[in-house]
């Protein structure tokens, strides 16, 4: 992980409920809503990789009685959003590990993977190109069988999402839903994958953060 933006001071855009955060926020929330619901078997295992402060994951399972049955691994490399993180899992009743370290690391993901749900929320944005495409070549390292990515991108010229959706298709990852609003530059992709998990690597880089 590299860079010098503020990740905690980052967050502050939440409060703000017309903000393009708050509003790719609850795209993120419904779809892992709807995941859930469409797997209503239990245990299932979920990692989040550039967790921050886990808005996503924790607004929606504070709010289901099921969530007890969902182990989550949150791995971010801010220590104060992890402790943020931590703190509202505490407050929830939420079992969640939190943990301080490099998604960018495969290394980072051992015991957590693999994982029935990988979460890759503004993870594309921040990284190469090259990274993006390396990442999601590496997936099935990272995700059970059936698994499911929840991935967000900007759509800023140039726009790399028709690359991204030909990228999870060429890895085994079947498209479940595209969501590109018109009104704001976001996009948020879920892909379910198609093909055989592979064993994760004792160590490797998936991608280096720009900012």
């Amino acid at each position: 992980m590299t860079g010098t933006k503020d990740w905690t001071d980052w967050h502050r855009s939440y409060a703000d409920p017309d903000s393009a955060l708050s509003q790719r926020l609850r795209v993120v929330r419904g779809f892992l809503q709807d995941w859930l619901d469409e797997r209503p078997e239990r245990p299932l295992t979920v990692v989040s990789a550039c967790a921050g402060q886990a808005d996503d994951l924790l607004g929606v399972l504070s709010q289901r009685a099921d969530a007890s049955g969902v182990r989550v691994t949150l791995i971010e490399y801010d220590q104060r959003n992890v402790d943020i993180a931590a703190a509202g899992a505490e407050r929830a009743g939420l079992s969640v590990a939190a943990l301080c370290a490099d998604a960018g690391e495969l290394a980072s993901y051992a015991g957590a993977v693999p994982a029935d749900l990988v979460l890759m929320a503004g993870v594309f944005g921040n990284i190469s190109d090259a990274d993006v495409r390396g990442t999601i070549a590496a997936l099935p390292q990272l995700c059970a069988a059936d698994a499911t990515v929840i991935w967000t991108r900007t759509r800023r010229d140039p726009d790399l999402t028709p690359q991204i959706r030909e990228w999870f298709a060429a890895a085994g990852f079947a498209e479940r839903a595209f969501t590109a609003p018109e009104e704001v530059l976001f996009a948020v992709g879920v892909n379910q994958f198609a093909g055989v998990p592979q064993p994760l690597p004792a160590a490797g880089t998936l991608f280096r953060f720009l900012n």
